[in-house]
């Protein structure tokens, strides 16, 4: 039946009301021939959204910051802690990470009918006839913000157990994609022994972990074998022992090892110490002039039996710097678990390079032996850092990803990005949201974080210590009224600098040792170079846009100053900042913040709210809210 048609013959229907009319004709609109279906559940945090914008306020007493802004040349990531429901959360974050997220983890709850699923304040029980229902739409909203804080490399991992496994799939499936399920992982998380039990006569011994790409730019660990062979990934040599020899081979230096005395360790795509390479039979050797180390590599097969040994040819100075090294390489009999993306045995082809990743992970160990750090308690829900060191290795993580974790329980997704940056000198960035019911996030999240980085004495009475090249800082959610009336527009381009620092990833304040007035301008640098200024409503305004014209005039930037001014229009700011515009980077606000918000409310389909009468002001307070124009696109 046409759909257009048989809306035509519900609205022509006399015996029902206008409310009844309007939930059948949403029915007809929504209707799926395939796919998951729900009754839709409104949460209270939801309506929120509809009178309220969220903002993120920093509580700066809990900061923990390290005085030393660079480590080796790398700036010290500031790590973010937000306390507060996390649909709120995610809304800030369109405004200030949408697209910038490589890596999302979350654990969310996994709605066993035990007390660990809230919804709208009360736990879902197994005999709520809703219960599914409600853990889809509260799944549905936060997956599809999720979906737009993704880079297009991006990907999410979802731990989940059989309660919800095969819901959220089809859910996913529908969100991102069903070509973009990279896997459905297995963990083995319980003994074999608890499979039966006098109490329960089969008992889960797995979990799983649900993996979808934001698009095909991602690109797994595990596939080389589908990627150009040539300047693609970069791999370092890790020796365990020292050269048995160095001989003179083609008139050449050659490090000589024992077989299995070493591992190949596949790094990060782009420049490294094997820029570009080729096969040759069961050798490795860096392309170039390679027609002139041919003749040594077949010698240095004959003379050492190249199938088991490691030649490292030296000094070749490629690159004119004495520093160029050339390598012949061969697997060891043996694959060895280090970071080895090599199998072991002869390289025949491209489809021989790489190890593919087992669909089943077996942690029941890891799983059974979590508990204190610290000193604080976080057993229940708490996932083991060796577990997360995993999902960091299938998302294939650069030095500076940035990965947020939207249901973060105790925060091991941050303590195990630290660990990872401590280990290969990285610099990336995690993002942890969390409530704060039963004191979780200050008392746990928070202080097992802080001890973390500031060191501790375990339960054993050994001192750890801590992995202080990281900064934590702790924001809280706050609100401005979503009406747009001139008040409000001012309050929110207020209240938005914390949410800009964030963005802008600019902390350090100058506002007053530069001589400007706190109320009327912010001034922030990351320390390096980076600098951020945002202008507030004030009846100096053009005299401050004036001050800071010449300021920026005279200040040494490694980039274009992010400039955010309290403007009606992008034309306008710029006139003010003509003399500077080829230093700056303008944004008017609070308009910039309403389009985020705005189109973040289309993807939560929420609608229109009621019309609210204001009563004129003196600020002549304007009759329209965020919601009016939201159809538009």
């Amino acid at each position: 039946m046409n759909k257009q048609d048989l809306i035509s013959k519900i609205k022509q229907l006399d015996a029902i009301s206008q409310d009844e009319r309007a939930y059948l004709i949403n029915l007809v609109n929504t209707k799926k021939k395939y796919g998951l279906v729900w009754e839709d559940k409104p949460e209270d945090v939801e309506e929120q959204l509809r009178e309220n914008l969220p903002v993120l306020k920093e509580v700066k007493e809990k900061a923990i910051i390290n005085k030393d802004v660079t480590l080796s040349g790398v700036e010290v990531p500031n790590h973010i802690l937000i306390e507060g429901d996390n649909l709120h959360a995610l809304t800030a974050l369109t405004f200030t990470h949408e697209g910038k997220i490589d890596v999302i983890y979350i654990d969310p709850p996994y709605n066993t009918g035990n007390k660990d699923f809230k919804y709208n304040d009360t736990f879902v029980d197994k005999e709520d006839s809703y219960r599914h229902s409600k853990w889809l739409s509260f799944m549905d909203k936060r997956l599809r913000i999720a979906k737009r804080l993704l880079s297009e490399k991006g990907v999410v991992f979802i731990s989940i157990d059989d309660n919800e496994c095969f819901q959220l799939k089809l859910l996913c499936n529908e969100i991102f994609g069903e070509t973009n399920c990279e896997n459905v992982f297995t963990i083995k998380v319980r003994h074999e022994n608890r499979i039966l039990r006098q109490d329960i006569r089969y008992h889960q011994t797995t979990e799983y972990l649900l993996a979808y790409r934001k698009s095909n730019e991602f690109i797994p660990p595990r596939r080389i074998n589908e990627r150009d062979i040539e300047n693609d990934y970069k791999f370092n040599i890790n020796t365990t022992k020292l050269p048995i020899k160095t001989e003179l081979i083609g008139g050449y230096n050659v490090e000589i090892y024992d077989k299995n005395s070493y591992s190949i360790i596949q790094t990060l795509p782009g420049d490294g110490d094997l820029k570009s390479y080729s096969i040759r039979g069961s050798l490795i050797t860096q392309s170039g002039s390679a027609s002139e180390f041919y003749e040594s590599n077949l010698r240095a097969k004959k003379e050492f039996d190249g199938f088991n040994t490691l030649y490292k040819v030296i000094n070749m100075g490629t690159r004119g710097d004495g520093l160029g090294y050339r390598y012949i390489m061969q697997p060891p009999s043996k694959s060895v678990k280090n970071g080895t993306y090599f199998q072991g045995k002869p390289i025949k082809s491209k489809s021989d390079i790489g190890i593919p990743h087992p669909n089943f992970f077996d942690f029941v160990n890891e799983f059974n032996n979590v508990g204190y750090e610290g000193n604080i308690d976080f057993k229940n829900g708490k996932k083991p850092l060796m577990f997360l060191d995993k999902v960091f290795e299938l998302a294939n993580l650069s030095i500076d990803s940035v990965i947020l974790d939207f249901f973060a329980g105790s925060g091991t997704t941050l303590h195990a990005t630290m660990k990872l940056n401590a280990e290969d000198g990285g610099s990336r960035q995690c993002i942890l949201v969390t409530n704060n019911e039963n004191n979780i996030c200050e008392e746990v999240t928070y202080e097992r974080n802080k001890r973390v980085i500031n060191g501790y004495t375990n339960a054993k009475g050994i001192k750890v210590e801590g992995l202080k090249n990281n900064n934590l800082r702790y924001f809280k959610s706050e609100f401005v009224p979503s009406s747009k009336t001139e008040k409000n527009k001012r309050l929110l381009t207020q209240l938005s600098t914390e949410l800009l620092c964030i963005k802008e990833n600019c902390y350090q304040d100058l506002t007053e040792k530069e001589g400007f007035n706190s109320l009327q301008c912010s001034i922030y640098t990351n320390g390096g170079g980076k600098h951020l200024v945002v202008v507030y409503h004030s009846r100096q305004i053009e005299t401050v846009c004036e001050q800071l014209t010449n300021y920026i005039k005279d200040l040494e930037t490694t980039e274009k100053v992010k400039l955010y001014v309290f403007s009606p229009e992008k034309e306008t700011l710029l006139e003010d900042f003509y003399d500077v515009k080829d230093k700056i980077d303008a944004v008017p606000l609070p308009e910039a913040i309403y389009n985020a918000y705005r189109a973040t409310f289309r993807t939560l389909k929420l609608d229109k709210k009621p019309m609210v009468i204001i009563t004129p002001t003196n600020d002549a307070d304007e009759e329209n809210n965020l919601f009016d124009n939201q159809d538009e696109e």
